[in-house]
């Protein structure tokens, strides 16, 4: 059998995986770093003169402590701030001829301590601030100060709303389809206390709280509920959601269905089905359209049953609608030709039509051979 054992870390390591930083070390703060170090400078060359070991250590300082800051732990300012202002003693006090370090020291003291205390929270930030482990308010938006090694900035929360996105991956739907979803949740901060002492990583809790809810709510349904009904599960979700992070001062405002993604096989069958629906509703259309003709068709002989003349004259314009175009061909019933002489009207305008084109055929497929021909061909004919 085998035990795993969980050794936490120690040291600096352990502070930083462990807590959050403790403020916010700006372009601000390391200018500000700078410029009290330059005083502390020019006191000192005040006092005791020009030194060039007071000025190469000055700005190496500077440089240093500026590195070390930039890692927003007090732990590191403080340590950082006692080896600089003991290795200003050594190195002042070991020259040929001893310079006094105190002004030096007292201002790199200072800086190290004074550059991190003015912090800048932007307009739509709010500042957790802790004292002594206990909570002390929210600071921001602008410029606010705090007391060094003291306090600490735990987090600075960002109020505006935000965008997240989730999935919902082989998710089985009430009919037992295996699908995957894709979501987006809009949510904001409204009470940055809330969010950083309720819970320890509110970003993550709201995305695996939308991800929980997601799939509870492809549980619920079927497939066609789903990919019909996007907007109402969203709003199912974003109410089960809000429920949920409304204690951690968090609000979501809405939940939007991006995708859904079922598997090739039920695609293909899914397009059958649907192919199969329109041809049936074709044919249905097809059939009324046919039912509305014939009552039509039914209407317009109850016109004609009494009336002879009238559908003689309609005969006629069809067979003149008809004759029109050249080379068609016209069935009509024996009573309309009897009562309408159609035969010989309908022959003359036959022989009418086809005589120029046969004549037109012989001349051009039967040479001339001579007046002898030409003479029997007319007196046979």
């Amino acid at each position: 059998m085998t035990f795993g054992v969980s050794i936490p870390k120690v040291g600096f390591e352990g502070y930083l995986a462990g807590n959050r930083s403790d403020y916010r070390f700006a372009p601000f703060n390391m200018l500000l770093l700078v410029v009290l170090m330059l005083i502390g400078l020019v006191i000192h060359t005040l006092i005791h003169g020009f030194d060039v070991a007071a000025l190469v250590y000055a700005v190496v300082a500077a440089v240093v402590l500026g590195a070390v800051c930039a890692a927003s732990a007090w732990p590191a300012v403080v340590l950082a701030g006692t080896a600089a202002a003991l290795a200003c003693y050594l190195i002042l006090r070991s020259l040929p001829v001893p310079v006094p370090p105190r002004v030096l020291v007292a201002a790199t003291v200072l800086s190290v301590l004074i550059a991190p205390t003015m912090q800048i929270a932007n307009q739509w930030e709010r500042g957790v601030l802790l004292r002594f482990g206990r909570f002390a308010g929210i600071r921001g938006p602008g410029v606010f100060f705090i007391v060094p090694v003291v306090d600490r900035v735990v987090q600075f929360v960002d109020q505006r709303i935000r965008v997240t996105d989730f999935r919902a991956e082989t998710t089985l739907t009430k009919d037992t389809v295996p699908v995957n979803v894709d979501a987006i949740a809009f949510w904001m901060v409204w009470d940055a206390e809330k969010a950083v002492l309720e819970v320890a990583d509110f970003e993550q809790a709201v995305i695996l709280s939308a991800q929980t809810a997601l799939r509870d709510a492809i549980g619920r349904s079927e497939l066609a509920e789903l990919l019909s009904h996007r907007e109402k599960i969203g709003h199912e979700i974003q109410q089960v959601l809000d429920a949920k992070t409304n204690p951690w001062g968090i609000t979501a405002q809405s939940v939007e269905i991006r995708d859904i993604i079922i598997p090739k096989n039920l695609e293909d069958a899914m397009s059958r089905q649907a192919q199969a629906e329109r041809e049936r509703q074709s044919r249905i259309i097809l059939g009324t359209a046919e039912t509305e003709i014939a009552e039509k068709f039914a209407k317009a002989s109850e016109a004609y049953k009494n009336n002879p003349v009238a559908l003689h004259l309609r005969a006629m314009n069809m067979v003149f609608e008809g004759l029109k175009q050249k080379g068609s061909m016209i069935i009509v019933p024996s009573s309309a030709v009897e009562t309408m002489a159609l035969g010989a009207l309908g022959g003359l305008t036959a022989f009418g039509l086809q005589g120029p084109r046969e004549a037109s055929a012989q001349e051009t497929s039967q040479p001339q051979t001579g007046a002898g021909e030409e003479s029997e061909k007319s007196s046979s004919v």
